[in-house]
């Protein structure tokens, strides 16, 4: 995608100049163009062009509107053909709209058009072709006076232009869609104050129904490129609004609701829409676009199989680093949760502090020594400040020393710990000073590791803050982000030499947190054996766990042994094996021991040009991580808000329990 500045005023010349664009490009996304000018324009580029020409401020809105429309009739045991509708502001989107519900059943005759000199009337002479279309000769001459027995308010236009007295006169159940931004027409605790029937959409985020353009605009335009098409026509619009109105009466994904923690995401008047992190947004939309296309004759290259790109665009979700997209919108919109961070007068946490600090994703606790962190910041020229931004604990100046050195003491006395032993490791660990103050509550959530042995880090989690009910071991699972795909990787580093037991549960519980980023397990046993080709303690471990697997999670899509090519080849796999039950490329690679998942991880990172998520540590009584030596800034970042999400879950569990046992 390209972004291109034109500095040109003439609309002619500015078509002039479009046009000539159309042997580099595929599609063009006309951008901030007014009224009266996008119309004239576009109509003319799409004249002269055989690429798809799309303004999305008019048809990007108007598909999103009209998802939540249709979507709010339904909920109101109403029809398009039989609502009247008034729409505040007359400007590219209202108009857009307008045509596009126009398309779909609604009767021109029912709307009634409002700008700033009031209700456009046929009598007025000012008007241009697009609002003279929607013209009225009722009586009618202010928003006041239309809006009684309305069904539908669509607002595009100005900050509280709706009164409560409008909203009271409005017809059952009222549909209103206050979109203006950043303030609306009305806000919705407005509107429920007298009208609790209503149902509201917003254009605002922190609002329920946001009607954002990015439901459609990307992923419409990559189902328009994949296939070729010539134009965005009325039938790929009407595709993408029935599309997006069907995914919001589809159960949202935990990579969702994860995001959107505390609002229901069923079907109903606080979920007309799909939230714009839906990942399967880019499935459906996409999808629905390159079949409209085909069907309707403008697509240049027709996708033979649609189902296989359906599946491929499942997978694109995946590999253009949109996984964590969910967990930083989370974290960024939760009360922010206290990560403590060891190691913290290394240069790469500092920095990732500062990320933390500026995209507001949780609030940092730093371990080291006060001088050092200090001289870091002011050399590496950081603006975050100790007691400001974030809190700094060094352990040898810390007035809970004392505290932290009798607990600690208390929890390895019998494990050959001297009080003088304790006090040393006290003030050499930084990660030991971490854990306690997340098994305090002094913080919510730990990471350490960026310098020394894992082992040595995982070890201290392990005494300080234990292993979560249920379970009797630790396991990791990392992620990796290629370009061509996102793999996750199990266990990259606990476990030396698994058992097949082992490998089973290692299987479950990365399974499970593959969930939780809205991906279903597509899940390969690795090893040096092709579904009993060479038989070695090693090959047969991985087969037996298959079976223990297929005993304990039948539902699973499961498959083993197999070489690291056979997995990652369909095509390979179904030769060698055509009753293998793992269909498509997985997505998560269990290895069969340690040594074989920490080498694939590296040699992925060091040739993939890849990005890295964890290594994630699976089992800990409380959110706590290992970084690698080698993690990078981002690596810590994307670490603390996953974290910070963790934290948030865990209290909410923890809430919810204290409920129950009242």
């Amino acid at each position: 995608m390209f972004d291109l500045e034109i500095n040109e005023r003439d609309p002619a010349r500015f078509v002039d100049i479009v046009a000539s664009l159309e042997p580099t490009f595929g599609g063009i996304n006309l951008e901030d163009i007014r009224a009266p000018e996008c119309f004239t324009i576009e109509a003319q580029l799409r004249e002269r062009m055989n690429i798809p020409v799309f303004h999305d401020d008019q048809h990007g809105t108007a598909i999103v509107v009209a998802a939540a429309v249709l979507n709010g009739l339904e909920l109101a045991g109403k029809s398009l053909e039989h609502i009247q509708v008034v729409t505040s502001g007359a400007g590219a989107a209202a108009i857009a709209c307008l045509n596009l519900l126009v398309e779909l059943g609604l009767p021109p005759a029912h709307v009634i058009v409002v700008d700033r000199k009031g209700v456009v009337r046929r009598d007025r002479t000012e008007l241009s072709p697009e609002k003279a279309a929607f013209a009225t000769d009722r009586d009618l001459h202010t928003l006041a006076e239309a809006m009684t027995g309305v069904d539908l308010f669509l607002g595009l236009s100005a900050p509280a232009v709706l009164t409560q007295a409008m909203v009271q006169v409005m017809a059952a159940t009222p549909i209103i869609l206050a979109l203006a931004n950043p303030e609306p027409e009305i806000y919705p605790h407005e509107v429920k104050e007298v009208r609790p029937d209503a149902i509201i959409a917003t254009g605002r985020s922190d609002f329920h129904n946001q009607v954002n353009n990015v439901l459609c605009f990307p992923y419409l335009f990559r189902g328009a490129l994949d296939v070729g098409a010539s134009r965005i026509n009325g039938e790929i619009k009407r595709a993408c609004v029935k599309a997006i109105a069907d995914l919001a009466k589809i159960p949202a994904p935990e990579t969702v609701t994860i995001a959107y923690a505390g609002e229901i995401l069923l079907f109903g008047p606080e979920y007309l829409i799909p939230k714009p992190f839906d990942p399967r947004l880019i499935v459906e939309v996409a999808t629905a676009t390159a079949q409209a296309a085909m069907a309707s004759g403008v697509a240049t290259r027709p996708i033979a199989n649609l189902e296989a790109y359906r599946r491929q665009m499942s997978e694109f979700v995946f590999r253009s680093g949109q996984v964590m997209r969910p967990i930083f919108e989370y974290a960024k919109r939760h009360p922010k949760k206290r990560v403590v961070i060891a190691q913290a007068e290394e240069e790469r946490i500092l920095r990732a502090a500062q990320q933390m600090i500026d995209e507001n994703i949780c609030s940092p606790i730093l371990v080291g020594r006060t001088n050092i962190i200090e001289a870091q910041l002011q050399s590496l020229g950081l603006a975050m400040r100790s007691g400001r931004d974030f809190e700094l604990v060094d352990p040898s100046q810390d007035g809970r020393f004392d505290r932290l050195l009798i607990e600690y003491h208390s929890i390895m006395e019998r494990r050959g710990v001297t009080p003088e032993v304790a006090r040393r490791d006290l003030l050499s660990s930084t990660s030991i000073v971490a854990a306690l103050l997340t098994r305090r509550g002094d913080a919510d959530a730990m990471l350490c590791g960026a310098v020394g042995r894992i082992r040595d880090h995982l070890r201290v989690i392990r005494d300080v803050i234990g292993v979560a009910k249920g379970i009797n071991y630790f396991s990791a699972l990392s992620g990796v982000i290629l370009d061509h795909g996102t793999f996750f990787i199990s266990d990259t580093n606990v476990i030396a030499d698994p058992t097949a037991e082992q490998v089973a549960e290692i299987t479950i519980r990365a399974a499970r947190q593959l969930r939780r980023f809205g991906l279903e397990p597509k899940i390969a046993l690795l090893s040096s054996s092709n579904f009993g080709s060479y038989r070695a303690p090693h090959t047969t471990k991985m087969r037996d766990a298959l079976a223990i697997l297929r005993q304990r999670a039948p539902g699973l899509e499961v498959e083993g042994e197999m070489r690291a090519d056979v997995a990652l080849s369909e095509e390979i796999r179904t030769t060698i094996f055509p009753n293998s039950r793992l269909k498509g490329r997985p997505n998560l690679l269990i290895m069969p021991n340690l040594d074989a998942a920490i080498i694939s991880c590296d040699l992925l990172l060091a040739l993939g040009n890849a990005v890295r998520i964890g290594p994630i540590l699976i089992g800990p009584a409380l959110p706590a991580h290992v970084l690698t030596p080698t993690v990078s800034v981002r690596g810590v970042v994307n670490m603390a808000a996953f974290a910070a999400v963790q934290a948030q879950q865990f209290a909410a569990e923890l809430q919810a329990h204290n409920l129950l046992r009242e």
